[in-house]
């Protein structure tokens, strides 16, 4: 029966379709979907691992078992697993393995826009990249296929519009999957003699798969009725292509992003008059089209920034644009914000009080480097918040040129003001190791965890610390002061954000500490569905002076009415962090 389901979710169904029996992943958007539909059914194991390269080795060792596997994650994700992708990439498979990752074109949830098709040249591993749902569940199938016949792990790429998009399909049956693990050292163990051994096998599967790509299904040429212009694209690219001109030229959909087919690219570009090639971010089929002696169109008119649309795309062919539909009036600007009654914000705001630089990482607390807060200093990759306060703190403790001690030098002039700020899960993720430099090569640094009891900005997903796992079931609990004791760090502390003087207190002692320390900043997401929040706030306008003190949080729920001090009843969650800040008592508990 056909149904229309989003671009993850259908790739969990060709997950179930295919016989899949075990999935591995670390939460990320746009892929984050992907696994938690995959939980939900009964035939596959699926789980949250503590990062991306954990989840791959997981799942390259349940695929090692003779299970069909798969791990997923985002763009920047991949990072992280890329270790082991490429050398499994050497060893190959036992049953079916899939590494599905999410590209995020225009940076709507990311730090950066890399493109992931890079990786699966640089590391000679397939590459599949569906277009749409019904794509997404057939290339899934397709993949494992791929993976057994070819003995290699597949990559599924996914971009943000594709996945979070919905598309009709038409679901089938799951067939079940499963063979014998051998043992078979010169394949798997990968010490040199091996290796050297493996490489040439690569090549010849490489040349394999490009003879494959030749006449796969996963590619195929669309006819028009002009010739004047023929078009090469794939994924997102390919629909605002078909939308724009329909079949009015020839189009070359490209399912299998790589490796490339050479002769079949070749007998389109003389089939046509003009070749086109129409692709996000990078020049990736761009280059491999003028590698082969060829001339086309591509990023001198396209760009390698942001996501395309059906706009931009008839604008770089023909300079006209068809206008959307728009309202008349304006609508106000909405700059992203941390939520009412968000347990950060207190912890951000004596920071900012204190004048303490702040080395920030990912999560919704990196929201705390938007004003007027402005709290962080830098936000780069998971866990680089630590490992980044090390450095900054054991290199401004060196003698600066020319001074005769480290007295003279910036920590010595100014004191210790800088503190690493991460979250409960992207410490788990990877900022323990962080955490093991500082101990071990003992710099005198303050990491402070902001724990929320949840992976908070991927919606809500559970990590090693929340006491639950992937299903909601109960699970090993990390005990973060005891896991921060048992690396090296002797000082550590537990403070309630909401309580601001005794965040105050904690900063001033740690960073005056002759030694590292940890703070963890501890109170659960005001958004889970189980904490109770107390009675909304409300404002005695005879005592509010409009000194806009409960404006410096930046809390959604207050703003300034006719000069005075508003609190929005529906927003306010009773955090109480307002109320310390006014020296005039204008804000009470409310009856409400």
């Amino acid at each position: 029966m056909k149904t229309l389901m989003l671009g993850n979710e259908a790739v969990a169904r060709g997950l179930f379709e295919a016989g899949c029996a075990f999935v591995s992943s670390y939460p990320g958007t746009p892929s984050t979907e992907i696994t938690e539909a995959a939980a939900k059914y009964q035939e596959i194991y699926a789980e949250w691992a503590p990062n991306e390269k954990v989840a791959l080795e997981s799942a390259f060792g349940a695929c090692l078992a003779g299970r069909r596997s798969f791990c997923g994650m985002k763009h920047v994700g991949l990072n992280v697993a890329a270790d082991p992708l490429f050398t499994i990439a050497y060893t190959g498979v036992n049953a079916g393995l899939i590494i599905g990752v999410a590209d995020d074109p225009g940076m709507h949830s990311s730090q950066n826009e890399q493109d992931s098709r890079h990786y699966a040249r640089a590391s000679k591993i397939p590459m599949l990249e569906p277009a749409d749902s019904a794509e997404a569940i057939a290339f899934t199938k397709a993949a494992y296929e791929l993976s057994e016949q070819f003995d290699t792990p597949v990559l599924l790429k996914m971009c943000t519009r594709v996945a979070h998009s919905q598309s009709v399909v038409e679901p089938g049956e799951r067939t079940e999957f499963a063979k014998a693990y051998e043992k078979n050292p010169a394949k798997y163990i990968m010490m040199p003699g091996n290796a050297k051994r493996r490489h040439p096998v690569v090549e010849e599967r490489t040349a394999a798969l490009v003879a494959y790509a030749e006449t796969s299904p996963l590619n195929r040429v669309e006819a028009g009725t002009s010739n004047e212009i023929g078009i090469i694209t794939s994924s997102t690219s390919y629909q605002y292509v078909k939308e724009v001109f329909g079949d009015k030229y020839p189009v070359m959909k490209l399912g299998m992003i790589w490796p490339l087919p050479e002769q079949k690219i070749i007998d389109f570009a003389k089939s046509v008059r003009t070749l086109v090639v129409v692709e996000e971010l990078d020049s990736f089929i761009e280059s491999h089209v003028r590698d082969l002696g060829l001339a086309c169109v591509g990023k001198s008119k396209f760009s390698c920034i942001g996501e395309f649309s059906q706009n931009f795309i008839r604008e770089q062919f023909d300079g006209t644009v068809t206008a959307g539909k728009t309202l008349d009036v304006n609508i106000p600007a909405r700059p992203p914000v941390m939520c009412a009654g968000c347990p950060h914000r207190g912890l951000f705001y004596t920071l900012v009080k204190n004048k303490v630089t702040a080395m920030g990482d990912i999560g919704c607390y990196t929201l705390g480097a938007v004003p007027p807060l402005a709290a962080l200093d830098t936000t780069i990759c998971m866990g680089a918040s630590v490992s980044g306060l090390h450095g900054f703190n054991k290199a401004s403790s060196l003698p600066l040129p020319g001074a005769g001690s480290t007295a003279d030098s910036a920590v010595g002039a100014t004191g210790r003001r800088t503190v690493a700020v991460i979250g409960d899960s992207t410490f788990m993720h990877s900022g323990i190791t962080g955490l093991v430099n500082i101990a071990y090569n003992d710099s005198n640094s303050t990491v402070i965890i902001v724990d929320n009891s949840i992976t908070g900005m991927t919606g809500h997903q559970q990590n090693p610390t929340t006491g639950m796992n992937l299903k909601g079931d109960p699970a090993a609990k990390i005990d973060l002061e005891t896991l921060c004791r048992a690396v090296g760090i002797r000082r550590v502390r537990v403070v309630d954000p909401y309580d601001l003087a005794a965040c105050d207190t904690a900063i001033k002692e740690e960073l005056a500490a002759n030694e590292p320390s940890v703070i963890i900043s501890r109170r659960p997401c005001a958004l889970l569905k189980y904490v109770k929040h107390d009675k909304p706030l409300a404002v005695d306008a005879d005592k509010c002076k409009s000194c806009k003190a409960c404006m410096k949080i930046g809390c959604p729920a207050i703003s300034m009415v006719n000069g005075k001090a508003k609190v929005d009843n529906t927003l306010c969650t009773g955090c109480g962090v307002c109320a310390q800040l006014c020296k005039f008592d204008a804000l009470k508990k409310g009856d409400k």
